[in-house]
């Protein structure tokens, strides 16, 4: 970047140059500012995504944990049992139900995220052909698709049914809760 620097005219003044490019304009300035500001959202929605997954392997990896100690429990006949493990074995189908009403809890909090990321990206679509509209218009096809994809990121729907999916699969493959 230049540094801004003063020139004179010809009336003995000295005008402000920008330390911009000549080239740019203030449109190519917004342009790129909507650009950073929608690759920083979807990376805030990818963060978002990535802790709601590392809770749920962290409870799955909890449910597991209780469910072969319930086994354990399980597998000793009545006879033997003692009133500690019959508590423990109460408490443990507890802890478990518990966590998986967190896990459910979980799951349709990202649903609704997903669905208010959706929501978010329509009404950002409606306002850039509010904005932009002669653009749109006179781009050719190859052109507008290619600027579309490079100038108008978006948590793309692969990495949020990827993130969702993993959420929702996790237990039904992995821990079989009850």
């Amino acid at each position: 970047m230049e540094k801004e620097r003063k020139a004179p005219t010809s009336n003995g003044e000295e005008d402000v140059i920008s330390m911009a490019d000549s080239t740019i304009t203030v449109e190519d300035i917004e342009g790129e500012l909507f650009k950073i500001e929608r690759i920083r959202d979807i990376l805030v929605r990818r963060e978002s995504e990535l802790r709601y997954m590392m809770d749920d392997i962290q409870l799955c990896n909890e449910i597991i944990r209780l469910k072969k100690e319930l086994q354990k429990l399980v597998t000793v006949p009545d006879t033997d049992k003692t009133n500690e493990d019959r508590q423990r074995e109460e408490e443990l189908l507890q802890q478990i139900h518990k966590l998986v009403e967190t896990r459910e809890f979980l799951v349709d909090d990202v649903e609704f995220e997903r669905l208010r990321e959706r929501e978010e990206d329509k009404e950002m679509a409606e306002f850039l052909k509010a904005k932009y509209p002669k653009s749109s218009k006179q781009a050719d096809p190859k052109k507008k698709q290619r600027a579309a994809s490079s100038t108008q990121p978006s948590s793309s729907p692969f990495i949020t049914k990827t993130g969702f999916a993993l959420l929702k699969e996790c237990c039904s493959f992995t821990c079989t809760i009850m």
